[in-house]
C-alpha cells in the first residue's frame, strides 16, 4: 500500500483537531481501514517530512441515517492520531496569515 493510499484526508477543521494540534502536537487523519500503526507511521513521514512520535488508531463506527422511509448506515472508518516529535510540524493550510489577521 502506498502513503496516498494509507491516508485518505487529514482531519484539520473540528475543534478537537484544533486543541489537540495546538497542545498535543498531535494530528488526526482518516486513512484506510486496512492498515496498521506501523503503515500510517511510515506513510506521514514520507509524506509530510517529519519524525512521529506515536501512532493511536480507533474505528469510527458508521451511523444510521434515514433517507426516506428506510434506514441506511453509512460505512465504518478508520481514524489515527498521530503524535509529532518535538520540533515537528505539519501546516495544512496557511495557518500563520490566519493568526495574524
Amino acid at each position: 500500500m502506498t502513503p496516498e493510499q494509507v491516508i485518505k484526508r487529514p482531519i484539520v477543521l473540528s475543534e478537537k483537531a484544533q486543541i489537540l494540534k495546538n497542545d498535543e502536537n498531535q494530528v488526526i487523519f482518516e486513512v484506510d481501514v486496512k492498515a496498521n500503526k506501523v503503515q500510517i507511521r511510515d506513510a506521514v513521514e514520507s509524506l509530510f517530512d517529519v519524525k512521529v512520535a506515536s501512532v493511536n488508531t480507533l474505528i469510527q463506527r458508521g451511523k444510521i441515517k434515514r433517507i426516506g422511509r428506510k434506514h441506511f448506515k453509512r460505512p465504518n472508518w478508520k481514524k489515527a492520531v498521530v503524535t509529532l516529535s518535538e520540533g515537528s510540524d505539519i501546516e495544512f493550510y496557511d495557518e500563520v496569515a490566519e493568526d495574524e489577521e
